[in-house]
């Protein structure tokens, strides 16, 4: 063989062995690029199977097994209700100056407006949730501050008819006057200090650890609580809560309860173990 032939077969084995490690490099890459999006999509789904998990647990987190509504009266109370409906059934002379317990009071809107609007002598709210209990001291010192501010309106408001020649003339048409006279004292004594004075909350179990039962309410209300009481604790603790509330009453006392019909059972009834549907 030549030379020249000979160095025309080296130069083409190595083209060909340049060809080939330059397939052998495409396919590496090839392969690593595979593996590459195999990988990302493996930590995609991961991340995609956390997320679901992260929701899974958030929804998980709302169920509220007590009924612990956090806007309870937001879908409960038209917005176009200037008040919850069911104070207009409630009277006057159940809660006047009466010691008063209200027992699942959520965020507590309906136990302030019953002292508000009755003129009860002290009323506590309890509920199971702390959260709740909270949301309902902060209403409390936001509707003392406005009720505040309105009572030093109308003080000024007043001073400003009963002053100069009128001055008697109006003080007898107001004394005359029975109901006007003695709402405008209802409403002078609605002070802050006055409502902080007349309205608690607290924190508590009712079925499980109110305890020191003595007689010590003259009405006490339960408003959409049994429902939540007989799912989480079966009929012992129903039996319990009306033991409890026969106890704290005093002789003559009040019991205002609104019962959740059975229909309403069923779409709860996930939440208990206790009792079966």
């Amino acid at each position: 063989m030549s030379y020249f032939a000979l160095l025309t077969f080296c130069r083409l084995l190595g083209v060909c062995a340049k060809r080939r490690e330059a397939k052998q490099e495409a396919k590496r890459k090839e392969l690593e690029e595979k593996k590459r999006k195999k990988e990302k999509g493996r930590r995609g789904m991961a991340a995609q199977e956390e997320v679901k998990k992260k929701a899974g647990d958030r929804k998980r987190k709302q169920v509220f097994i007590y009924g612990n509504y956090k806007n309870y009266y937001g879908y409960r109370i038209d917005r176009n209700q200037k008040e919850d409906p069911r104070l207009a059934v409630m009277r006057r002379e159940w809660f006047e100056g009466k010691d008063c317990l209200d027992i699942g009071c959520n965020q507590g809107l309906i136990t302030i407006e019953i002292a508000k609007k009755f003129f009860c002598r002290s009323i506590l709210g309890i509920d199971i949730d702390a959260g709740l209990i909270e949301a309902a001291n902060w209403n409390l010192r936001k509707i003392s501050r406005i009720e505040q501010r309105n009572h030093r309106l109308k003080e000024a408001s007043d001073s400003q008819i009963l002053d100069g020649s009128n001055y008697s003339k109006h003080k007898v048409s107001r004394a005359s006057d029975g109901e006007t006279f003695h709402c405008r004292h209802d409403a002078s004594s609605l002070t802050e200090g006055n409502l902080f004075k007349r309205v608690t909350f607290q924190k508590e179990n009712f079925v499980e650890r109110m305890d020191g039962c003595s007689e010590k309410y003259d009405t006490i209300i339960c408003l959409s609580v049994t429902k939540w009481i007989h799912l989480n604790w079966g009929d012992a603790g129903l039996i319990t809560l009306f033991v409890k509330i026969w106890r704290l009453l005093r002789p003559g006392g009040i019991f205002l309860l609104e019962p959740q019909p059975w229909s309403s059972y069923k779409k709860n009834r996930l939440v208990s173990e206790v009792y079966p549907i």
